[in-house]
């Protein structure tokens, strides 16, 4: 299987401080974010807000949550916002709009785009960022956000370097692989698939193997390469949405000679080894 066959298979699992200011700035501007329903309750803080959204939420009651996060995403909290823009996202409790779910990304990634990597906020404005260059690489039909492959990048690029995020490293690397916004590299893209093959990024680790048993951009090692096809195949849990990965593995294996497979086997026990 050629590697852009590959892609069209697969289904996707945003430099610092003022890099990402400026990314931002050059970027369509949303619209004001304004509530689709007026809180009903006072709430003390955005905090208290939240905890009630969240209360709502887990209870079932998503029209509730979308009250109490509203009112909390209007004072600027990161969770809250980070939570709007995926139920919008995923049409969760309210009508899908990928338009509402980019400009609540957005807000959280303009306010905290300087947020410290260590901080508990990271993981959620650095999922807004992947997000965003989601939304930037294809676009948002009818709306002000037109397709922009090098904004995805400038995105992805950010959330990868920055907060180290697996997902915008697996997305980068295939944006480099397949040239999209960037100039193709198979080098570079092997680099950040295994950034994010080491924090256990299942495609990742998966394409990574398929990368070193082809020589695409790294010098050819298939026993290393089929040590980290048997993780991705280890760790698939959907046999549709995962075939891919099943496929990659089995084509190896059979390729593979026995002098592979037992070396891809001790290097296999020797990465898992040094995880503990």
């Amino acid at each position: 299987m050629r590697t852009s066959d590959l892609f069209l298979a697969i289904v996707g699992v945003a430099f610092l401080g003022a890099g990402a200011a400026h990314a931002l700035d050059a970027a369509p501007r949303p619209q004001p974010l304004t509530p689709a329903l007026a809180p009903a309750t006072k709430y003390g803080s955005a905090r208290d807000a939240l905890r009630s959204g969240m209360r709502d939420y887990n209870a079932g009651d998503k029209l509730g949550a979308v009250h109490a996060l509203e009112y909390a995403a209007g004072q600027g909290h990161s969770l809250a916002l980070w939570k709007l823009g995926r139920m919008y996202a995923d049409g969760d409790g309210v009508e899908h709009d990928d338009l509402k779910a980019f400009e609540y990304f957005s807000k959280l990634a303009d306010q905290h785009a300087d947020e410290s990597p260590d901080s508990p906020n990271a993981p959620v404005v650095s999922s807004a960022f992947v997000a965003l260059g989601g939304y930037f690489l294809d676009g948002i039909k009818g709306t002000y956000v037109t397709p922009n492959p090098e904004r995805a990048v400038e995105m992805f690029n950010y959330a990868a370097s920055y907060f180290s995020d697996s997902n915008a490293q697996y997305n980068l690397a295939r944006l480099y692989l397949e040239g999209t916004g960037v100039r193709k590299d198979a080098r570079h893209a092997a680099r950040w698939f295994n950034l994010a093959a080491e924090k256990g990024h299942t495609a990742s680790q998966a394409l990574l193997g398929h990368l070193l048993i082809t020589g695409q951009g790294v010098p050819r090692q298939r026993a290393k390469g089929l040590m980290w096809l048997t993780l991705a195949r280890e760790a698939t849990t959907d046999a549709t949405k995962d075939q891919w990965i099943v496929s990659l593995y089995e084509e190896a294996f059979s390729a593979a000679d026995e002098s592979d497979r037992k070396l891809a086997l001790a290097l296999l026990e020797q990465y898992i080894q040094s995880r503990r």
